[in-house]
Parts: structure tokens; sequence; C-alpha cells
């Protein structure tokens, strides 16, 4: 009932919007039989689609979310998939190789079209929807995006009753941008055609507070920030290091954050140190890897059984890597 209740203040009856969520939901990567979840620690993942995941969860029962989700929704369906493993073609760049080292492939968001980005969009309006009852007052969302999407990922997160709360800028050089134009490098020698992308923003996003923020950390433990020390905010701004290569070999997905960056924001939602960290895109399980080496309690969820497996096997490797 208190589920029916939740759906109903957050527009659910509304046809249209529950056709959408279903259609998520039912957009499988893979028709692999599903896995049994995986346990270590205070970690649990499970494979599953987190749609079906988040609209049977309970309400009020995960402190924060910190994911890294899909944006050209095409990247990872099983033909781009498919595409990026062959090393050609499709959404995905697959950068050339020079000063003797491999990049690791990038999705191309600029060949995203207007309807792409509105479907983007209800993606995202859709999956908040959800989200929202499932948190706690004063829960945080940490959403890493990038500077060509990150307006449409706010749009939608808030318009579904998120309060926006910043970002946080990972100074880190990319291989985006930068580029002189495409078969006319000689022409334009002195011309990049977008700036080199040198910073990523990960979206900051709060469920409203029940009174006052001291009220609400006394309940629910959440509405702030942890400090790194005492005397030391939390910051907004840190530079990061590109995920290396070792860490890539431990947990090969496309998308991996570095264990050295993600220990910081995933310390820093939970104020009090209490609460489940919640990552609806696992991948290869890299947000719980850090929840682990930090001593926080996580749940994961992935689709795709591949990136399931990968992940069983590359949460204890990641947790361990000294940072």
């Amino acid at each position: 009932m208190v589920r029916e209740e939740a759906q109903a203040t957050l527009g659910f009856a509304d046809l249209e919007n529950s056709r959408l969520v279903s259609r998520f939901a039912d957009d499988t990567s893979t028709a692999t039989a599903a896995r049994e979840a995986f346990r270590l620690g205070n970690a649990t993942l499970i494979q599953g689609d987190c749609f079906e995941w988040l609209a049977n969860a309970p309400t009020n029962s995960i402190e924060a979310v910190v994911t890294d989700p899909p944006y050209g929704l095409v990247e990872y369906s099983e033909t781009e998939q498919e595409k990026l493993r062959k090393g050609r073609g499709g959404v995905w760049r697959i950068p050339p190789s020079f000063d003797g080292n491999k990049r690791a492939p990038l999705p191309r968001f600029t060949v995203l079209s207007r309807d792409d980005i509105g479907e983007l969009e209800r993606f995202f309006f859709a999956w908040a929807r959800l989200l929202f009852p499932v948190l706690v007052p004063g829960a945080h969302v940490l959403i890493a995006s990038n500077p060509l999407l990150s307006f449409v990922v706010a749009g939608a997160v808030t318009r579904a009753g998120f309060e926006r709360r910043g970002e946080i800028i990972r100074l880190t050089m990319t291989m985006r941008g930068g580029d002189r134009p495409k078969a006319a490098h000689t022409e334009f020698a002195e011309i990049s055609v977008m700036p080199r992308s040198m910073w990523e923003p990960w979206l900051i996003f709060r469920k409203p507070i029940e009174g006052r923020v001291q009220d609400n950390l006394r309940r629910w433990k959440t509405g702030g920030f942890r400090r790194p020390s005492r005397d030391q905010p939390f910051g907004d701004v840190i530079t990061s290091a590109p995920t290396r290569k070792g860490e890539r070999t431990l947990a090969p997905h496309p998308s991996l954050k570095p264990q050295a960056f993600l220990r910081k924001i995933v310390r820093a939602v939970l104020p009090l140190g209490q609460g489940t960290i919640f990552d609806p895109f696992a991948g290869a399980g890299s947000t719980l890897a850090a929840a682990e080496a930090v001593g926080y309690e996580s749940i994961g969820i992935e689709k795709d059984v591949r990136y399931f497996d990968i992940a069983r096997a590359a949460i204890p490797k990641l947790r361990a890597l000294k940072t």
C-alpha cells in the first residue's frame, strides 16, 4: 500500500509514464539466464534491471546513490557492445594508439540526435521517479556525467522531485575533444573543433530533507557530506588521474572510474558513516569495491550478465588496491 501511495503521489497513475518505465525495464541487453546475487563482506551485487528492482524496493531504505549510468542508451545495447568488442564501428570511438599507450574506447555523444536526447531525458526522468521513494529524506545522489549531456540529466532528475545541489568536478585529462576537423587535419592544423575536455562533472542531487539538516541527520543519518577531517570541509573539485592500466586489467569495463577518486566521494555521501550505498548501474562493480574499502554497506544492480561476471571477479581485487 505504501508503494502504491508513493507511485500515485509521483504520478505513476499516468498511463504514459507507466508504459515508459515498463519499456525501459523490459529492454534487456541479453537473454542469458539471471545469475544468483553475489555477496562479499557488506556488498551485494544483483544481476537484473534496476527499474524492476526499484519498483519493488522498500521505501526509505537507501541512504545514498553513487553511479555512472549509460548516456546514449544505445552504447550498452547488445548491438553496440558487439561492435565495441570487435573494436570497430558503432557509437563507440576507438582511439588510436600513440606514445606507446592504447587508449580506452569512448562513446561518441556528439552523434546523438534530438530524438536520442529526448529519449535520454525520459529515461532519467522515469528512473529518478522510481528512485525517489526508495531513498530516505536527505539522501544524496551523485551521477557521473559529461559536459555535453549534464543539462539533460539535471533537468530530468530535478523534475522528478530532487533538489539540485551543485556538482563535483573531477579534474582529469580525457580523450574527448581537441581534435582537428575530420579529414582536414593538415589544412586546419591549428584548429580544435571542440575544447579538449579536462574535467568530468558528477552531478549532485538530494531528496528534500525533513525539517532542519540537524533534525534529518539525527533521524535519517543523511543531509550533508562527511568531511575528510574535522578541520577540512568536503570540496567540490577533486584532482584525479585517469584510471590506471592495472585497474582496467582487473575490471575491464569501458567506463571504469579509479578507486582513488571513487573512495573519496563514496566516503563523503554518508555523513555519519552509516547507511547503504546504491549503484543501479554497477558495471564492473567499482562503486561497491570503493564502499567495501571504506567500510560501508552497498547494493549494486547490473543488467548485462557479462559485466556482472566481470564485477563478481573484480570487486575483491579492486577493494584490495592501495590508493
